[in-house]
């Protein structure tokens, strides 16, 4: 599962993505490795794990991740191949989520591609053509389609429906996210297209670091403009994170946010979004050897968390021993909550809850 970073030349993309790669968490440096020149594993910051391993002080930690890939600049145009258009527009519709970055800060230093500082003329730009790449791939189906209908294909003639409101949402400039359709449509005709306007998506607006802490009038205009999308929006000064990133000493990092009126760097609520945004969540395993999170779809099965350590755990999965996050720090042991009752034993149909300490007993 991967998120993208997507938005027009000069935005501040690259310099998000340089900056999530070198984000150091509280105590470490997040390990980052760089699988393309343009994709990297950027560590899920976490204070549940911090606080598993001040109780369990385990030999190491393990986060969660989540692949974060920067993708080149888009161009007016991108969908008749302008610039790296084909490139660009296959490259992100092979990611699950999209982090579209809007610049929202004046400088008169940093040439802007049309000339001005507009976040919503620049979301409608890169909105149109991932729209219109989202149209051909609609009307090249609906052919197909149409030709079954006409045949009395009741199955044919439902999802003709469903594509016809497709073509004309995107022809009225919606993309696909924000079509009224029903869920079950959604479903069944929808997500198998992949169709790149349906990805969801948190639009990143880039700040000067005097709009870090509260936000600015160009953020409240994107705030207004994507109220029907059902998207996140988040503000960072990414150039100040940039420079936060270069500071040696987690104390000297401290006191720079601190004098920014922020408590966490701003890069790390980014990458627990992309986190959410990507429909993910996390389960701990916590023992002497390791403190572990791990990342499984929310909703997932305990069987189907148990495979994501190995395949045979999930084959020969017999029960979880479960603890919730909060009961193992009240109680500050695994043997402590045993003592209290409150270790639950869960069969195949449990569905496991994000934070969830879990033990599994399996047998192949």
């Amino acid at each position: 599962m991967k998120a993208g970073i997507v938005g027009l030349p000069n935005v501040g993309k690259s310099t998000l993505f340089n900056c999530l790669s070198n984000a150091k968490a509280q105590s470490a440096n997040f390990p980052f490795c760089t699988i393309e020149p343009n994709i990297g594993v950027v560590n899920v910051p976490d204070q549940r794990l911090e606080k598993l391993e001040e109780l369990v002080n385990p030999e190491r930690v393990v986060p969660a991740t989540v692949e974060i890939v920067d993708i080149a600049g888009l161009v007016k145009g991108a969908s008749k191949g302008e610039g790296l258009g084909n490139q660009f527009l296959g490259n992100i519709r092979e990611t699950d989520a999209i982090l579209h970055v809007l610049r929202c800060f004046d400088n008169d230093n940093v040439v802007h591609v049309d000339g001005s500082v507009d976040p919503i003329r620049d979301k409608e730009t890169i909105d149109m053509e991932l729209q219109l790449k989202d149209l051909e791939s609609v009307e090249k189906k609906l052919d197909k389609v149409k030709r079954a209908a006409k045949t009395g294909n009741k199955e044919a003639q439902k999802e003709e429906a469903v594509l016809t409101a497709l073509k004309e949402g995107l022809e009225a400039g919606k993309s696909v996210r924000a079509i009224t359709l029903s869920e079950d449509d959604r479903e069944e005709y929808v997500r198998p297209m992949q169709l790149i306007t349906d990805k969801p998506v948190m639009y990143v607006c880039n700040v000067d670091e005097e709009s870090a802490t509260n936000g600015n009038a160009y953020v409240e205009k994107v705030k207004a403009a994507v109220a029907d999308e059902n998207a996140e929006v988040i503000f960072l000064a990414v150039g100040t994170e940039a420079d936060i990133t270069e500071l040696e000493t987690y104390e000297e990092r401290q006191m720079f946010l601190e004098d920014l009126g922020l408590s966490e760097p701003g890069s790390a609520k980014l990458i627990r979004g992309a986190y959410k945004l990507l429909n993910l969540e996390t389960y701990f395993t916590a023992g002497v050897k390791e403190v572990r999170a791990w990342t499984i779809p929310v909703g997932a099965t305990a069987p189907q968390a148990a495979g994501v350590i190995h395949t045979d755990f999930e084959k020969g999965f017999i029960r979880a021993e479960v603890i919730s996050y909060d009961d193992y720090v009240k109680y500050g042991s695994e043997a402590k909550v045993k003592e209290a009752g409150r270790m639950r034993v869960e069969g195949k149909e449990y569905i496991v809850k994000d934070g969830d300490v879990m033990h599994f007993r399996f047998n192949v």
